[in-house]
């Protein structure tokens, strides 16, 4: 077991769901044309001013209060200097001193909570496109408005970090803040990690890696990390601060340069921009907007559906998936066999995002009502939604009378069924009562066939111990 723990913390780019950029009126769409989506204030050509996009501020409003911060009263803009090709006024509109949100926290599970440093507002930079002999640049996503979201260095290893991550994101998409797709670029990662002695309290020295568009990619980037640091620590050396890349293809991280400082970018105030106050009852009308978010709906699921934690959190990890899942359980009384039916069988049928279900809330619910009556069995409640799903347009109800799907529940009836299987099959019976368990599992099998798959296996366990135990 290792002495050493690692220290990370997080910092994450949200891209803003806005239909503009944040200091000029182009447009934010993904996969326009190269350089199509810019003009004198995003390219920051000189004499051309910006102007605060009012929906950027009220959406990182709702991201901080979806993740519990408290609301700055006063804030500003600041200037973050540094040259980069993609960063065409050789500085970048953020914020450094006075963030809008501040002070929150994520719960990662019922034993841990991840601290949120600070939420504030700034501008995208463009993006470079490199090829064998030459750099490209776009800047279309120049000005697009991102929110940075900065945890406390709280996180204790790769696991941690995916599960914040994944709340971190699932709140973003309940707040509708942003589409948070990480292939395009609207949620990605940088990762601070430093390596410390187990019981120590002083941070190790941190380095840091950029732009991280996946979490899986994320734990591999702080496992390999992890290691390099111990391995350099244990020879001897010394960590030293600066900026790694992760490369996808060999899971290992590689210098890029030297860490900067807050006082490498000579932040201060937005000469262009006033500083501005946050209205109260903007903060409480934007509070009052928020859906129920996932912890609460949680709690509910657990309390009043009876579903167990880990369920709980799967369904509320999509909004879409949770509204389903509520109408559902509105409609039945069996809401706990609903979320089932929907975690084993409906999830394989839908993408990654969101949840385009190919059957309704409804049709669902029957189906789980006829579940929960003993009318079907779990065999004939998958094979009437993926009926469904290809396209069948009669109720569950219907479809159960017209093709005679309603199970058999009568242990007469299944008794007689398992005798013929007896007298057909004396050698399995045989086998059975010489100790061969799985021969029990091929006698079910034959009265299941010869049932078309409707018998009550609850029931006909019963009836097999009567018989033959």
């Amino acid at each position: 077991m290792s002495v050493y723990e690692a220290v990370i913390g997080l910092e994450v780019h949200v891209e803003l769901a806005t239909e503009s950029k944040i200091f000029c009126s182009c447009p934010t769409s993904f996969g326009a044309p190269p350089n199509t989506h810019v003009c004198p204030v995003c390219m920051g050509l000189p004499g051309a001013l910006p102007v605060l996009n009012r929906k950027v501020v009220e959406y990182a409003i709702r991201a901080g209060l979806a993740t519990g911060c408290k609301i700055a009263e006063r804030t500003r803009l600041d200037r973050k200097n540094y040259f980069y090709p993609d960063l065409p006024k050789a500085y970048q509109i953020s914020q450094y001193e006075y963030p809008l949100c501040f002070d929150g926290s994520i719960s990662i599970s019922e034993e841990k909570s991840i601290g949120i440093t600070r939420i504030h507002i700034e501008e995208d930079a463009g993006k470079l496109i490199h090829d064998k002999t030459q750099t490209l640049l776009d800047f279309n996503r120049c000005g697009v408005p991102l929110i940075e979201i900065v945890s406390e260095p709280d996180i204790r290893s790769a696991d941690e970090a995916k599960a914040y991550l994944s709340e971190l994101r699932t709140l973003m998409l309940y707040a509708s803040v942003s589409d948070c797709k990480m292939n395009e670029g609207s949620f990605r990662c940088d990762v601070n990690l430093s390596v410390r002695k187990k019981g120590e309290t002083a941070l190790g020295v941190r380095t840091e890696m950029k732009n991280i568009n996946s979490f899986s990619f994320v734990a591999k980037a702080i496992e390999y990390e992890f290691a390099r640091q111990v391995s350099v620590i244990e020879a001897g050396g010394e960590i030293i601060p600066e900026t790694r890349r992760f490369d996808a293809s060999d899971g290992k991280t590689y210098t890029m340069r030297s860490k900067e400082s807050a006082e490498d970018y000579r932040f201060f105030p937005e000469p262009d921009l006033l500083g501005f106050e946050v209205d109260r009852q903007t903060v409480e009308r934007i509070r009052g907007e928020l859906p129920v978010l996932p912890e609460e709906r949680r709690k509910m699921y657990v309390g009043n559906y009876g579903l167990v934690s880990t369920d709980a959190r799967i369904i509320t990890s999509r909004p879409e998936l949770a509204a389903f899942f509520e109408r559902a359980a509105s409609r039945t009384k069996y809401p706990k066999i609903a979320a089932n039916m929907i975690l084993c069988d409906l999830l394989a049928l839908v993408g990654a995002e969101g949840f385009d279900c190919p059957i309704t809330a409804e049709a669902l619910a029957d189906i789980a009502t006829l579940s929960g009556e003993n009318r079907i069995n779990s065999s004939t409640a998958k094979k009437l939604i993926k009926q469904i799903a290809d396209g069948e347009t009669r109720s569950p109800e219907m479809l159960v009378r017209a093709l005679s799907l309603e199970q058999i529940n009568d242990s007469e009836q299944l008794e007689r069924v398992l005798r013929e299987v007896i007298e057909q099959e004396p050698k399995l019976i045989a086998d059975y009562k010489n100790g061969k368990t799985a021969a029990k599992k091929a006698i079910v099998g034959k009265v299941m066939a010869k049932t078309a798959g409707l018998a009550n296996p609850i029931i006909l366990n019963e009836v097999f111990n009567k018989i033959i135990n």
